[in-house]
């Protein structure tokens, strides 16, 4: 392994379990870096996880909850102080609620989580993303986003109503494809690329993990999904396979696809900015004060 091989590093946000735990071994197994961020520890009993860990090749960093600004900003604050360079972002962090739920913010969490905290953590960590060699950003979509039927910045922030999988949370994917597909141009000119990745349906039950999933879909997952690696498969291809030139686009099965409520994508995107501007700028600067 060359230094220059050693030296390129990946973030991953939600990497301790299912599609982000997949990504980050097959990573790892490529020699490179990875930068974890997460809520829970990675599996004790993971024996090559424990060895990155000691050679610093994986290193983990905690927040309680991403779509709490003041935990988030503080985690950020850390990783900027402690890191050097991300070659390739992964915004994968994420999860189906089984109730209608709101972040510390006062949105539906399933936004915050999902739309606005990649946003967040993009602009938070962009010198570390100009520092390296990729400067490539993956957010994780879903193919759920075709079942929205109505979009606004109204609906995704406070639902009038909810249903497990293809209400809240899949608006907030689509929401997050759409502001992906916005700002693209802009980040073209730092050289920065940005796509959104459907990883397919994986099955990413947990024992003792409330899924928020339809009735119908944890037996179908249990029976037909294929394991997480599939997902990270999917993100991997995402990141440095055939669509690495492409900006702003989303992929679905590896092929660029178009998203619906295209028109929605600057009101999206502008809402995202000015949370990140107005709210969360001034947490992260009182952190770091």
């Amino acid at each position: 392994m060359t230094a220059q091989q050693q030296e390129k590093t990946v973030m991953i946000t939600g990497a301790s379990s299912g599609i982000g735990l997949e990504l980050t071994r097959k990573w790892l197994e490529e020699g490179w870096n990875v930068i974890a961020l997460n809520r829970s520890d990675f599996p004790s009993e993971d024996q090559s996880l424990k060895q990155a860990f000691l050679t610093r090749r994986l290193r983990p960093y905690r927040t309680s909850d991403l779509a709490d600004f003041s935990s988030l900003s503080q985690t950020l604050n850390e990783i900027k102080s402690k890191e050097r360079r991300i070659d390739i972002l992964f915004n994968n962090a994420g999860g189906s609620f089984h109730e209608l739920s709101y972040s510390r913010q006062g949105r539906e969490k399933h936004y915050d989580l999902m739309t606005a905290a990649p946003y967040i953590t993009i602009m938070a960590l962009k010198e570390l993303l100009m520092n390296g060699e990729h400067k490539t950003v993956i957010n994780t979509s879903s193919a759920a986003i075709k079942y929205t039927k109505e979009l606004s910045v109204e609906m995704l922030e406070r639902p009038t109503s909810f249903r497990k999988l293809l209400g809240p949370y899949a608006a907030s994917k689509l929401a997050l494809s759409l502001w992906t597909q916005d700002v693209a141009p802009k980040l073209a000119e730092e050289g920065i690329f940005i796509r959104s990745v459907d990883p397919g349906g994986n099955n990413t039950l947990r024992k003792g993990k409330n899924a928020g999933l339809p009735l119908l879909i944890k037996p179908l997952m249990k029976l037909f999904f294929p394991p997480p690696t599939h997902g990270a498969g999917l993100l991997y291809e995402g990141a440095i396979g055939l669509h690495r030139q492409e900006t702003g686009v989303y992929l679905q099965k590896n092929k660029i696809t178009a998203l619906p409520f295209q028109e929605r994508a600057a009101a999206v995107s502008a809402r995202i900015h000015a949370i990140y501007e107005l709210e969360y700028l001034p947490i992260a600067s009182s952190k770091q004060a």
